[in-house]
C-alpha cells in the first residue's frame, strides 16, 4: 500500500501541473457540455494512461539487465525530476486558452493524442521521472507504484473536468499558478528519495 500512494501522490504531482493537457481539459469544460468534458476526459486519461505504461517499462526492462544503467538513470533521471521541480515552482499561467468551437469526436481524440503522445517534453520528462522510480523499486514494488501513478491519472483528470465543468469561474490564473507550485513542491520531496537511492547504491 506504501508504494501504491507513493505513486499516486507522484502521479497527481506529475499530471497536476498546468500543461497542455489540462488546458486541453479545462478549454473542453469551459466551452462544452458536461458530458463532452467528461468524454474528453476520458479520452485523455486513455493517451496518458498509454504514455506513462510505455514510459515506465520500455526503460526498466534496460535497467533490470544492467545495473550501470539503472545507476545512471538514478543520476540523470533526478536531475531531471529536480529541473522539472524548480521550474514549476518559477512557472507563471497569465491566461486561459480558447477553444470556441463545439470539437468532433473524431477531432477530440486527435487533439488528446497530440497533447499527450506528440508533446516531446512530455515524453522526455515521462521516461526519465518514471523511469528513475522504477530503477529504485523492485518488480513487486513497481506494479503497485504504478497503480498508483495509473490511478492519478483517471482520478486528476476526471476530478478537474467536472470540477472546471461545476465551477468554471473558479478557474483563475492564480488557482492554476498555485496548483503548479504545490506540484513542484511535492516533486523536489520526491527526487530528494532518487539521489538518497542513488547514493545507497553508490
Amino acid at each position: 500500500m506504501d508504494f501504491y500512494i507513493q505513486g499516486l501522490t507522484l502521479g497527481l504531482a506529475y499530471v497536476a501541473p498546468i500543461g497542455m493537457q489540462n488546458l486541453f481539459v479545462i478549454n473542453s469544460a469551459l466551452t462544452q457540455p458536461r458530458w463532452r468534458a467528461l468524454l474528453t476526459a476520458l479520452i485523455v486519461i486513455f493517451f496518458d494512461i498509454t504514455l506513462a505504461m510505455a514510459c515506465f517499462f520500455g526503460i526498466g526492462l534496460i535497467m533490470q539487465k544492467y545495473a550501470a544503467v539503472q545507476m545512471a538513470m538514478l543520476f540523470i533521471g533526478g536531475l531531471v525530476v529536480a529541473y522539472i521541480g524548480w521550474g514549476l515552482l518559477k512557472s507563471k499561467v497569465s491566461a486561459l486558452a480558447d477553444i470556441k468551437q463545439m470539437l468532433g469526436l473524431g477531432q477530440t481524440v486527435w487533439q488528446a493524442c497530440v497533447v499527450t503522445w506528440f508533446n516531446a517534453q512530455a515524453v522526455i520528462d515521462g521516461t526519465m521521472l518514471l523511469g528513475a522510480f522504477k530503477a529504485s523499486l523492485t518488480e513487486a514494488q513497481s506494479l503497485h507504484f504504478l497503480f498508483g501513478v495509473l490511478s492519478a491519472s483517471c482520478l486528476w483528470f476526471v476530478t478537474l473536468a467536472m470540477v472546471v465543468s461545476l465551477a468554471g469561474s473558479l478557474i483563475t490564473p492564480r488557482t492554476l499558478n498555485l496548483i503548479n507550485k504545490i506540484c513542484g513542491t511535492v516533486i523536489i520531496i520526491y527526487d530528494i528519495k532518487l539521489f538518497w537511492h542513488f547514493a545507497e547504491m553508490v
